[in-house]
């Protein structure tokens, strides 16, 4: 085969699917249809949406087409395509971590919830969090050119014997050298440690913030997160206990403060969940956690809700009578970490007259350890609700528990089911103190 057929029948391969075209739009007048392909723009081959991103923003574009033959299309500096591509296959991730969630999933759950992705697309568009230990020196080109900045990393220990002991991967590279390609490309990223005890807690914690930190302001954030261990897991970590929630917060707190003073932020975080396991801890008020640069994960998430809850309440008091109650009885549940703090806004809520029942519930499923709402199963929730359903009207269902735009939790229990089986009208509401009140509100209950 000769060197230009070879190149040809390589080019053949190249392009994404467009999956939708808008009618009446520029790619619809031009004959493009779904199931067609887009190959390049300007001259550069398109291998994803990121590329498609990258290059529609130059002042004028060539567009080319596969279809039964080639279609160019022209659009004009500021016009609208009008196409959208199909999604990109996910990188999956080839390390072994010791606390990886994933694996600690029984069998027979949805086939979405096994799906182990290091892809530093997804950590670019969603946030997802990856170790970086499986790009290649193309990957790191790519985004250094395109500006694939913030990432979401996984640290876990900057010492490099012992985050190859966490990753389950010998083969994984320096992540000091990583991070030193950031700074010297200056792309940045925020950044996690999963503490497990007895192994990057104490010393080792408090050498890896320091570590971290000496990338800054290329290291945005800092987060420092408690291993989940489920009742399926086969490793033989330590769960955080009180000592060593209070011991990492202390550390913690002795870098804020250094921190704070020098840049004004704090730079490294506890999750809402160390402070919840320390036990006596107070959670900083809101205003100590910036923009809330990890609020995805689980770091502020508690303030917030208290400082809008508080916000809602004062609001409530000057203007009486604003969100009436409607007079019937709801029913909503939370997880145990969560349902002090939750509790405490319903409290409020019923001296103003609304009449709710907060019900904890214990996670079963994955074992009591697993405390947060958003890994509640359908099974478990029904449970813990079964004795209270019968006394009221509504349950309030925390969308927090069901997947993005539907209404199924983690076991595949829909919440029309959890109506049925309870036998009382269910409604999603946004899990925020302003979408509690709206839900229990007269005037949103006509």
């Amino acid at each position: 085969m000769c060197k230009e057929e070879s190149r040809l029948r390589q080019r053949e391969k190249t392009g994404v699917e467009i999956e939708s075209v808008t009618a009446g739009s520029l790619a619809a007048k031009a004959g493009i249809s779904a199931g067609d392909t887009l190959i390049s723009i300007n001259g550069n081959r398109i291998s994803d949406l990121i590329d498609f991103f990258f290059h529609k923003d130059d002042c004028a574009l060539e567009m080319e087409f596969r279809k039964a033959g080639r279609v160019l299309l022209e659009v004009p500096e500021g016009g609208e395509t009008g196409i959208s591509l199909k999604h990109f296959p996910v990188k999956r991730c080839g390390n072994r971590c010791t606390f990886c969630f994933v694996s600690q999933l029984p069998k027979g759950m949805r086939k979405s919830l096994y799906l182990k992705d290091e892809d530093y697309r997804m950590s670019f568009i969603y946030g997802n969090y990856i170790t970086m230990a499986n790009l290649t020196d193309n990957d790191k080109k790519r985004i250094a050119t395109q500006r694939l900045s913030p990432l979401y990393i996984s640290i876990h220990s900057t010492d490099d014997a012992i985050r190859k002991l966490l990753l389950g991967n010998p083969a994984a590279p320096d992540i000091m050298k990583d991070l030193r390609f950031f700074r010297d490309n200056k792309l940045r990223a925020h950044t996690q440690i999963v503490l497990c005890p007895g192994i990057n807690d104490g010393k080792s914690l408090a050498k890896t913030i320091s570590d971290l930190y000496s990338f800054y302001p290329y290291v945005m954030s800092i987060a420092v997160v408690p291993v989940g261990l489920t009742a399926f897991s086969k490793s033989r970590l330590k769960p955080v206990g009180k000592e060593e929630a209070a011991d990492a917060l202390t550390i913690i707190d002795r870098f804020q403060k250094r921190f704070r003073k020098k840049h004004g932020e704090n730079i490294v975080y506890g999750a809402d969940e160390l402070y919840i396991k320390a036990g006596g801890v107070p959670l900083p008020p809101l205003s100590e956690y910036g923009d809330l640069p990890q609020i995805e994960n689980g770091v502020g998430l508690v303030p917030l809700f208290m400082h809008e809850a508080k916000r809602i309440y004062m609001h409530e008091a000057k203007k009486p009578g604003h969100a009436a109650p409607s007079g019937k009885k709801y029913l909503t549940f939370t997880g145990t970490s969560f349902y002090p703090y939750l509790a405490k806004f319903i409290d409020k809520l019923k001296k103003q007259g609304h009449h709710i029942t907060p019900v904890p519930v214990e996670n079963r499923f994955f074992g009591p350890s697993v405390t947060v709402t958003g890994l509640l199963t359908g099974r478990d929730a029904l449970k813990s609700l079964e004795d209270f359903a019968p006394s009221h009207d509504i349950l309030l269902v925390p969308d927090t528990v069901v997947r993005e735009g539907e209404d199924i939790f983690l076991d595949d229990v829909a919440v029309t089911d959890m109506e049925a089986a309870l036998g009382i009208k269910s409604k999603l509401i946004s899990a925020t103190p302003q979408g509690l009140l709206e839900a229990v509100s007269g005037e949103h209950n006509e």
